[in-house]
C-alpha cells in the first residue's frame, strides 16, 4: 500500500457524514486536508474538531460548489495554504425525494447545480493543480442510484446517472494527464442524508467510515492500477 504524507486533498461537503468520516480518514494517512461547507460556522466547527485530532494541516474554506467562482477560490485557498494538490473529493451532495409531478424547479435547479454542476466546477478549477502533482485523483461520491432507479427518485436518479457518465468519460479525458478519476457508490448509509437522523450505533446500513476506507483504498492502489468504479452495498440489508 502506498504512503499518501504528504498528499494535500479537498474534500467538498465534509463537515459532517460521509465527507467528515473521508477528511479523518486522510488526515490520519497524514494528508493536508481543505474541509468545506456552504455555512461558515459549520466550516469552522469542523475544522476546529479536525485539528484537535492531532493535525495542524487542516484548511476550512466557505464553498457553494454550485458557485463556480466560489470552487476556485476553494482550490485556490489550498494551492495557496499547502502549495500543491493531489487529490479532490467530489463528496458535496443533496437528495430531494418526490415523485416527478410534485418536484418544482427549484428543488430541480438545486439538485442539478449541487450534484452535477458542483462537480464540474470543481473538478475544472483543480485539473490543472492535480496535472502538475502528477499523481492526481478526483474521487466522484456518486450512489447505487447511479444504476437503480427508486420511486421518488426521478431528479435524484438523473443526478447520480449523470454523474456517473461524467465520471467515466473524465476517465478517459484526464488519464494522460496522470490524473486517476473514480467513483464510489454506496447503498443506504448512516447518515443525515435526506433529512434523516442517524442512529448511534451500526445498525444493517453502511456506515460514513465505510465509504472513507474506501476512498483511502482507492488512493493506496499503485500509480500503474485503476479502479474506476466501486459499488458499496450493506452486507444484510433489511429485508421487505
Amino acid at each position: 500500500m502506498r504512503d499518501l504524507s504528504g498528499k494535500v486533498a479537498i474534500v467538498t461537503g465534509s463537515s459532517r457524514g460521509i465527507g467528515r468520516a473521508i477528511a479523518e480518514r486522510l488526515l490520519d494517512a497524514r494528508c493536508a486536508v481543505t474541509v468545506t461547507s456552504r455555512h461558515s460556522s459549520a466550516v469552522d466547527e469542523a475544522a476546529e474538531e479536525l485539528s484537535s485530532r492531532g493535525s495542524a494541516d487542516v484548511l476550512g474554506v466557505v464553498c457553494d460548489v454550485r458557485d463556480p467562482e466560489a470552487c476556485a477560490h476553494m482550490v485556490g485557498e489550498t494551492v495557496e495554504r499547502f502549495g500543491r494538490l493531489d487529490i479532490l473529493v467530489n463528496n458535496a451532495g443533496v437528495g430531494v425525494f418526490k415523485p416527478v409531478g410534485e418536484l418544482s424547479v427549484e428543488e430541480w435547479k438545486l439538485q442539478i447545480d449541487t450534484n452535477l454542476s458542483g462537480v464540474f466546477y470543481c473538478s475544472r478549477a483543480a485539473v490543472p493543480h492535480l496535472a502538475a502533482s502528477g499523481d492526481g485523483w478526483i474521487i466522484n461520491i456518486g450512489s447505487l442510484a447511479g444504476r437503480n432507479p427508486v420511486p421518488g427518485g426521478a431528479l435524484y436518479n438523473a443526478t447520480k446517472f449523470g454523474l456517473l457518465g461524467m465520471t467515466e468519460a473524465m476517465m478517459l479525458d484526464l488519464r494522460y494527464e496522470g490524473i486517476r478519476v473514480s467513483t464510489i457508490m454506496p447503498g443506504s448509509v448512516n447518515t443525515y442524508f435526506g433529512g434523516r437522523q442517524p442512529v448511534g450505533e451500526r445498525d444493517w446500513r453502511l456506515e460514513a467510515d465505510d465509504c472513507a476506507l474506501a476512498v483511502v483504498q482507492l488512493l493506496q492502489y499503485p500509480r500503474g492500477a485503476h479502479v474506476s468504479r466501486v459499488e458499496m452495498r450493506p452486507a444484510q440489508p433489511r429485508k421487505t
